[in-house]
Parts: C-alpha cells; sequence; structure tokens
C-alpha cells in the first residue's frame, strides 16, 4: 500500500496537509504516516531536564496526532500511523522516507504569510530534482472545499 507522508508540527499550514493527505489516502486505498520531529536544541539543558522535556514534547506530539488522527477515523476512513524523531527537521524526513519504502508522496502544507511557504518547503523543493519521491505542496489558504475538489 502507498503511504502519503506528511509532516505534524504547530504551523497552521500543517492542518490543509493533513486533511489533503487523508483526503487522497482515502480515494486512493493509501495509507497515512504522520511524522512528528523534535529538534535538538529543545533538550541544550541538563541530563534530567532535558528527559523530562523529551516526554514532555512527545506527550504534546500524541495529543496533537490523536486530534488528526481521530478525524482521519472518522471522515476518511484512513487509520495514520505516528512517527516521531529527534533531530534536524530536513534530514530527519529524508531518513524516514529512506528507511520506509511504502511512502510514494511527500505532503507538505505551504504558509500564506510574508515569511513564505515555511523552511520545510523552501529547503525540500530547491532538492526536489534528487528526492525519491514526488512532493504535494497543500497552500495553506484553502478551504475545506477547495481541498475535496482536488483529492
Amino acid at each position: 500500500m502507498r503511504k502519503f507522508l506528511v509532516v505534524l508540527d504547530d504551523t497552521r499550514e500543517c492542518l490543509n496537509a493533513m486533511r489533503f493527505a487523508a483526503m487522497r489516502a482515502a480515494h486512493t486505498g493509501g495509507g497515512v504516516e504522520i511524522l512528528s520531529v523534535i529538534p535538538p536544541d529543545e533538550f541544550q539543558h541538563w541530563i534530567g531536564v532535558a528527559d523530562i522535556m523529551r516526554a514532555e514534547a512527545r506527550e504534546r506530539i500524541e495529543a496533537h496526532f490523536e486530534v488528526f488522527a481521530k478525524w482521519m477515523r472518522d471522515r476518511q476512513g484512513v487509520d495514520p500511523h505516528l512517527i516521531i524523531r529527534e533531530g534536524d527537521p530536513v534530514p530527519e524526513l529524508l531518513a524516514q522516507i529512506k528507511d520506509d519504502p511504502a511512502i510514494g508522496v511527500l505532503v507538505l502544507g505551504a504558509g500564506t504569510g510574508k515569511g513564505g511557504p515555511g523552511p520545510l518547503v523552501s529547503q525540500l523543493v530547491r532538492s526536489a530534482g534528487t528526492l525519491p519521491i514526488p512532493i504535494t505542496i497543500v497552500p495553506g489558504g484553502l478551504s475545506k472545499d477547495q481541498l475535496e475538489a482536488v483529492t
């Protein structure tokens, strides 16, 4: 089964990427893998404090994931899988693609603000020609109806 890989982060555009991935998976009989990356700079403290912060970050990610997972299961009939990695986002994302040959499409949300599409989209688009899978970039400003129409 082909999987759509989507990144879970704290951006607004993440929501549209999640919706798009779930709708495409539902329409094509695919799956959804959700990746969240904990940056290493969050744990530059004493070992005990870093362990507590790491556990809290994982709890936040899992709670955030459950909101999306419930919607995907209830509305789209898709049961997503969560992957949590620690490190720099782009290398970890590329490592996940390499580690899971069932991933067929990377789905990213593009920001709509003055800062451009976002650092992840900007970095990955530069190397899109060398990636082993296609990237789908979902505009952050699309409505639910527009997403339905394109999926």
